[in-house]
């Protein structure tokens, strides 16, 4: 009888792994090379959709997404006593505060408020944190029912303009500012060394230009109400808004404690004054 011849044992040994894929060639990089690399500019190119974005904000607005009441806070302690202070390093001092007359001035500004409806549906109120800015704020929020936590500090875009070396002197002197205001939109207040910055009506056009631009986009549908500590930011914001000329920003002058709504469907179309003092081809930005 034949027997099957065993078959063969397997072998113990595994087959040879494949031989490496060759390495390709990569140029050597010095250090420097990369350096100058990375600080080489980078083209950007702006789609027409971006171009178009509503966060892109212009003066004077062809119309806004919010409803806007202005508000001058009241008179401060140093107001009260005659003298201007504008250097951002007091604006959270106790003297920046509001004066006993500041005080009423900043009630009678929330009554007005709530007599104009301005919070019947809910109402986001933006202070500068200038002392006498935020009281006013917690005063109108407290008379119109308004939570605290739709008080939004603004930290700079709302700070009271600075005067130069006008700081500590008399309001008398305003009228000197105003002057210069009324040649042109560009010329600063002398400058001081004491810290406080000495803007013109163009930087502090800037501003409230990249303020309205911030509103815009984080809101729409909203009432919001500006509180700034003094008339500058407000009567230059509202001839931006209705594209007069910033040289006469003055004649929008707040007094304190004022409250003044701003209506999308009213911001009228610039008219040449009739003056031949103020001329100007591109409103609100006239030299």
């Amino acid at each position: 009888m034949q027997t099957a011849s065993p078959s063969p044992a397997p072998s113990s040994r595994l087959p040879s792994a494949p031989p490496p894929l060759p390495r390709p060639a990569f140029p050597s990089v010095r250090r420097r090379d990369l350096l100058l690399l990375s600080a080489a500019p980078v083209p950007l190119a702006l789609s027409p959709a971006a171009a178009s974005a509503r966060g892109l904000f212009r003066m004077p607005p062809p119309g806004l997404a919010n409803r806007y009441f202005l508000v001058r806070a009241g008179e401060s302690v140093y107001e009260g006593q005659g003298l201007l202070r504008t250097n951002p390093v007091a604006k959270t001092s106790v003297d920046s505060g509001l004066s006993p007359a500041g005080l009423r001035q900043a009630a009678r500004a929330a009554l007005e408020l709530r007599r104009l409806g301005a919070c019947e549906d809910d109402c986001w109120i933006w202070p500068s944190i200038t002392q006498r800015a935020y009281q006013a704020a917690e005063i109108i929020a407290a008379a119109n029912s308004i939570n605290r936590s739709k008080i939004v500090p603004e930290y700079s875009f709302l700070d009271a303009r600075g005067l130069g070396a006008y700081e500590g002197k008399r309001l008398e002197v305003l009228p000197e500012v105003y002057a210069s205001d009324n040649i042109s939109s560009d010329i600063k207040p002398p400058p001081t060394n004491d810290g406080t910055p000495n803007e013109s009506v163009a930087d502090v056009f800037v501003r409230v230009t990249q303020l309205m631009s911030i509103l815009e986009t984080q809101y729409s549908g909203d009432t919001v109400v500006i509180v700034s500590p003094d008339s500058d930011n407000l009567s230059i914001l509202q001839a931006g808004l209705i594209g007069l000329d910033l040289r006469r920003h003055n004649s929008l002058f707040f007094q304190p404690g004022e409250v003044r709504p701003v209506d999308p469907a009213s911001i009228p179309e610039y008219k040449q004054p009739a003056s031949t003092v103020y001329k100007c081809t591109n409103p609100p930005s006239c030299k």
